[in-house]
């Protein structure tokens, strides 16, 4: 099984189930694994309200969850998804769309 941090909690990286693009960074704690485990929807540990959030909550841009890989250390987990629509609450498909370049933020093209 994987193993929390001492704050309770451990790192999921979210990808597409079919590009393997990697959509999300989210942190997930024992609440958020069941949650995601039984209802098959991601859902996290918000560390700024402090509080189970399930993605897409308010957008209706959920994540189904296909596959939920652990690493080797068992401290972060994979979760392969199905997107229902932008992963970023900016509108973007994944919140990984800048590159850090010289300094400054570029938009990644896609």
């Amino acid at each position: 099984m994987p193993k929390f941090d001492d704050k309770g909690l451990l790192s999921a990286i979210v990808v597409h189930h079919e590009t393997r693009e990697v959509l999300m960074l989210g942190f997930m704690d024992a609440e958020a694994l069941a949650a995601t485990r039984e209802t098959g929807l991601a859902h996290f540990h918000s560390r700024s309200r402090g509080k189970l959030w399930k993605k897409g909550e308010s957008s209706g841009h959920v994540l189904v969850v296909e596959e939920i890989r652990v690493d080797c250390d068992q401290d972060a987990l994979l979760l392969i998804c199905r997107p229902a629509g932008p992963t970023c609450h900016t509108g973007a498909p994944s919140c990984f769309y800048r590159r850090l370049d010289d300094g400054v933020l570029q938009p990644v093209k896609t």
